[in-house]
């Protein structure tokens, strides 16, 4: 008998809700799984069973990746501005994917221990949650007026960088340092990364464009999304997914080609949206 792959994606923990966006769990079938990630603004934690963790530093291009046959991953998907203790600046794993060994040492060691006694994928995910919920109440913190400019850089209500950092009552160059820092990219690049998740997560959620300047279509939904028409939005998808929309989303606004359910991912930011979403 033939088996197929899955991929099912949860809300994370409520302890985690405002570091972790979305946790998940994948399983390849009888054949290899060709994975392509696309830049979200955060970090990420892949965490095959069996097999050694690592973390994907943030995304400002596409990265495929061949998933072997017959192989589970749990995996965890981090806001922009948080990640799990790391010993150095996301600035400086921007499109690295890096062993957590390299990073955690032996505690790594010990958690995969644990990971492959977890009895089930399900378990395994809420031991790793658990685990980060412990390492984010005793030893992360996170830059406050960053996690401020995020919010800020959320799509549907564009804002000026300059006149962030004035908001923030801290100079651009200033602003960029800490970003660099706390979340691996300069504004201006997590805004258009933020942008463009905000696209997919109306095309995702089926939603229907609000029909300003009498677009509709994928034309409405890139500009409800804060880009200046459609050729703007294609643009920006080739490169940051590179393929076109169409291609990435396989021809239909409320799926993209890999048929995945990534509505847990998207929630966060039809949360920030002002217009309900209509679905089709």
């Amino acid at each position: 008998m033939t088996t197929t792959g899955s991929y099912v994606e949860h809300p994370p923990l409520p302890g985690l809700a405002g570091v972790v966006r979305t946790v998940w769990i994948q399983r390849t079938g009888d054949a290899a799984y060709v994975q392509r990630h696309l830049p979200t603004g955060g970090v990420e934690i892949h965490f095959p069973i069996g097999g050694r963790p690592q973390l994907v530093g943030p995304l400002t291009r596409p990265e495929v990746e061949v998933i072997p046959a017959h192989t589970t991953i749990v995996g965890v998907r981090f806001h922009p501005g948080t990640a799990p203790p790391l010993p150095t600046v996301l600035d400086d794993l921007v499109d690295q994917r890096l062993g957590l060994a390299e990073l955690w040492r032996s505690s790594a060691d010990r958690l995969v221990d644990a990971m492959a006694r977890a009895g089930s994928p399900e378990a395994a995910l809420v031991y790793l949650q658990g685990h980060l919920l412990q390492e984010f109440r005793s030893t992360v913190r996170a830059d406050p007026l960053v996690s401020e400019a995020v919010q800020a850089l959320m799509p549907w209500h564009p804002i000026n960088i300059d006149t962030l950092a004035t908001h923030l009552a801290l100079s651009a160059s200033q602003l960029r340092r800490r970003c660099l820092h706390a979340v691996g990219m300069s504004p201006k690049v997590l805004q258009r990364t933020l942008r463009f998740q905000g696209f997919l997560a109306l095309a995702q959620a089926g939603a229907i464009a609000t029909g300003r300047r009498g677009a509709d279509g994928m034309a409405g939904l890139a500009i409800d999304a804060g880009y200046a028409d459609q050729a703007h939005l294609s643009r920006e998808c080739l490169r940051l997914t590179g393929l076109t929309p169409s291609q990435l989303l396989g021809g239909d606004l409320d799926r993209c080609m890999c048929g995945h359910d990534h509505s847990a991912s998207y929630k966060p930011f039809l949360a920030t949206r002002s217009r309900p979403v209509l679905r089709v």
